[in-house]
């Protein structure tokens, strides 16, 4: 592992783990990672479980990380992978805010509707992904982060957020640690990973209308599938 993404959801992550891989620090586990193999559900179910991770098996062949769910467990991580640089992203909080309210916040709205709460409930009774999925989410991010309503209340919520970025800050020694907005495009990430520019623009991905169109603002198609015993990533 190189590189440990420390951030928040809807700081950059996606178009960062686009950039770290167009670097060839990659691949870089995202929570489209766990999409696109759903057969990670369980694997994470695990690792949130009492008990010692076995982390080189968890994200055997990423050689990055950024997002959930392994934003969670960066202390973890940076302390088992000591010569990986930590990048923590970050945005204006109003704007992260924002964001974050058409996007990660809907989305557990409509998780906890009924019709959410039935769907996860059907998943239950079939065996299927959906309801590992919101399990997952509830054990490594949710309970870390937002664990409750009035944790998404706006003025807690950017509370949370600030006080995430000032424990990374005062965790990480500075020389090996970014503190990055993907806004500010290559020039500081290359430089902190001593790497050149590319001659390309910096990806810039994962909008809120185009999470709003995507698996991960809509995982109900998780309700119909039932990940195999023996699939692999």
């Amino acid at each position: 592992m190189q590189i440990i993404g420390t951030g928040f959801g809807r700081t950059g992550t996606l178009s960062l783990k686009t950039a770290l891989e167009r670097l060839g620090l990659g691949p870089c586990h995202h929570m489209v990672d766990v999409f696109a193999h759903p057969q990670q559900i369980r694997s994470w179910l695990a690792a949130a479980a009492p008990g010692e991770v076995n982390w080189d098996r968890l994200l055997v062949g990423y050689e990055s990380c950024v997002d959930g769910p392994t934003s969670a467990y960066w202390e973890q991580l940076a302390g088992h992978y000591p010569k990986a640089k930590v990048i923590l992203t970050t945005r204006d909080p109003d704007r992260w805010l924002a964001s974050m309210q058409r996007t990660l916040f809907a989305q557990r709205r409509r998780i906890e509707s009924l019709p959410g709460r039935a769907a996860v409930l059907l998943s239950t009774l079939l065996g299927t992904d959906l309801a590992a999925f919101v399990r997952m989410v509830d054990t490594t991010l949710d309970a870390r982060t937002f664990a409750t309503p009035a944790d998404r209340a706006p003025g807690r919520a950017v509370q949370l957020f600030e006080e995430h970025a000032a424990r990374v800050i005062a965790a990480v020694p500075a020389e090996r640690l970014l503190v990055f907005d993907v806004a500010d495009g290559w020039g500081p990430l290359c430089e902190f990973l001593e790497v050149p520019v590319p001659a390309e623009p910096f990806p810039r991905v994962n909008a809120a209308s185009d999470f709003t169109r995507s698996g991960l603002g809509r995982p109900l198609p998780l309700l119909l599938r039932r990940t195999r015993r023996g699939e692999h990533r």
